[in-house]
């Protein structure tokens, strides 16, 4: 359970999470893990970094950098450009940076394919930030290493952070999982769905049709048998049926127009 930004816990939330993926017939397994509890992990990760001389402090904040990517076009606008690698450019608080190294980062993703991250492509992530708590990036790299997590699953939207996270294991000298990234849902003209007029909550009491959708839209071609079936007996038909070459490839799936 990601809960290391106490300003931005909701209170009850974690609950509702687990309630919910209950509702949809998804389990787990062994205790729920909170990183709030695994603090000195996390410290302990990012003193072998700084020891190991992979990090330095910055003193740009996001303003600053939202307003240089707003003054340049192109590509790259949004990647740190290295400002604060020969030192912090003012006095005050600072996050610290991993230090992304001139080597290209190669992966083969199991929905994907082969994947390749440039040098210029990431940029150097931040693993601490200004109020000290540790980011994401680094929190779950040490989070999978320490529940053996062999894959991860997550949308494609997510890509630019296996290149990093990647990168961060080889630095920690952890164990890379398998990765496997799945289309993004778009609005039928490939904008992003969250926050549009279509985004709306997940409904817990139709997890079944719910989940046909889901498997409608990865190409799986469910059957019309199935409609109105309970979430347990949709996910054991998508478990027998699974077929991941029918999205290879595909990083965005639009929703159908009206959907």
């Amino acid at each position: 359970m990601e809960d290391l930004d106490h300003e931005r816990i909701i209170r009850s939330s974690a609950d509702e999470i687990l309630r919910t993926l209950e509702r949809f017939g998804l389990h787990w397994d062994g205790e729920i893990e909170y990183q709030s509890r695994r603090t000195a992990h996390y410290l302990q990760a990012l003193a072998v970094l700084q020891d190991a001389g992979a990090t330095f402090e910055c003193s740009c904040s996001r303003g600053m950098l939202t307003d240089r990517a707003s003054r340049q076009a192109g590509p790259d606008s949004r990647v740190y450009p290295g400002t604060c690698r020969p030192g912090p450019r003012r006095a005050g608080p600072t996050s610290t940076r991993f230090r992304m190294e001139s080597v290209v980062i190669a992966a083969e993703d199991r929905f994907q394919g082969s994947i390749t991250f440039s040098p210029g492509s990431l940029g150097d992530v931040v693993v601490r930030r200004r109020d000290g708590v540790i980011a994401y990036q680094l929190a779950v790299v040490v989070d999978d290493a320490l529940q053996g997590v062999t894959d991860v699953v997550r949308g494609a939207d997510l890509l630019e952070s296996t290149g990093w996270q990647i990168a961060l294991q080889r630095a920690l000298g952890l164990p890379t999982p398998r990765y496997g990234h799945l289309p993004l849902i778009t609005e039928p003209g490939g904008a992003k769905l969250a926050k549009s007029r279509r985004s709306v909550a997940i409904a817990p009491a139709r997890a079944g049709s719910q989940l046909l959708t889901v498997l409608g839209l990865l190409n799986q071609a469910p059957p019309a048998a199935l409609s109105g079936a309970p979430a347990p007996e949709v996910l054991a038909w998508a478990i027998s049926h699974w077929n991941p070459h029918a999205f290879h490839g595909i990083r965005e799936q639009a929703l159908p127009s009206g959907g």
